[in-house]
C-alpha cells in the first residue's frame, strides 16, 4: 500500500464477498470448499484492515435471500459461521476488535443467536477495528423495520410525523451509530448491490473487482484502499465544499 495519512484513509469499508461457488466450480471442487476458503479470506482481510488502521469493516456474510439456497448449502454456511466465531473470537478479542452484527435475528435458531450475542458482548468494550457482520441481512427489510418503528411511535403519539426525517430513519437502522461506508467493494466481477446497505450507500464509492472472494487477500485489499484514495469525493457539492461535507 502506498504511503498514506490518517485523514486520507476511508473510515468504513464494506465488502460483498461474492464468488465462493464459482471459485470451487473452476477447480472441480464442491461449493463448500469455496466457502471454507472464503473464511480464510475473511481472516486475512480482517488482519489487513487492522494493519492499515481502518475503523469499520462490514462483511456481507449471509443475506436474507440466502435461505433460498439448497438446505445442505445453508447448513454448511451456518456451520462455517459457528466455527468462525468459536475459533476466532478469542483472537479477535485479543486484537481489540469489536464485533457488531446487523440483520434480522427474530427468525434465527437459538444456538446461532446465542453465538452472535456472545461475540458482541465479549468484544463490546474493544476500541480498535469494529467488524460488522451482516447476517440474515437485507437492506429493504432493515429500512422497512426502521419505518415501522417510527410509524408505531407516531401512532402512539410519542413523536410527531414531522419528526420522521432521514436522520430519524438512520437512527433506527441496524447500523445506527456506524458511519456510512466510504467504500463498498464487490468481488467476482458482479456489479450490483444485491440488497446491501441501500440507505447507507448514498455517497459511497464503489469498486468492483474480478477476483472471486477466496482469492481476495491483503494485497488486493490494500490495492482497493489505494484506488479509493484517488477518488474525488464531492458529496453533491463543489470541490471547495468537500472538506465541509465530508467532515
Amino acid at each position: 500500500m502506498s504511503d498514506i495519512t490518517r485523514s486520507s484513509l476511508p473510515e468504513h469499508v464494506a465488502i460483498i464477498m461474492d464468488g465462493n461457488g464459482r471459485w470451487a466450480k473452476q477447480r472441480g471442487l464442491p461449493r463448500i470448499m469455496g466457502h471454507r476458503r472464503g473464511v480464510e479470506a475473511v481472516r486475512e482481510t480482517v488482519r489487513a484492515a487492522g494493519e492499515c488502521g481502518l475503523k469499520y469493516l462490514t462483511l456481507f456474510a449471509f443475506s436474507s435471500e440466502n435461505w433460498r439456497r439448497p438446505v445442505s448449502e445453508v447448513n454448511d454456511l451456518l456451520g462455517l459461521l459457528k466455527a468462525f466465531i468459536r475459533r476466532d473470537l478469542a483472537d479477535l478479542h485479543k486484537e481489540n476488535v469489536r464485533i457488531r452484527v446487523i440483520g434480522d435475528r427474530d427468525s434465527l435458531n437459538d444456538d446461532i443467536s446465542a453465538l452472535l450475542i456472545e461475540a458482541e458482548q465479549t468484544t463490546r468494550d474493544n476500541t480498535a477495528l469494529t467488524l460488522v457482520i451482516a447476517f440474515n441481512y437485507g437492506s429493504r427489510d432493515e429500512i422497512a423495520r426502521a419505518a415501522a418503528s417510527l410509524a408505531r411511535d407516531v401512532a402512539l403519539g410519542k413523536i410527531d410525523v414531522s419528526a420522521v426525517t432521514p436522520d430519524a430513519i438512520t437512527a433506527r437502522l441496524d447500523t445506527a451509530g456506524i458511519p456510512d461506508p466510504d467504500l463498498i467493494i464487490r468481488t467476482s466481477g458482479e456489479e450490483r448491490l444485491s440488497n446491501f446497505l441501500l440507505w447507507q450507500a448514498a455517497y459511497s464509492e464503489f469498486l468492483f473487482i474480478p477476483d472471486y472472494w477466496p482469492d481476495f487477500d491483503r494485497k488486493t485489499f490494500f490495492s482497493a484502499i489505494d484506488q479509493y484514495m484517488t477518488r474525488d469525493r464531492r458529496f453533491g457539492g463543489l470541490p471547495d465544499q468537500v472538506a465541509v461535507a465530508g467532515a
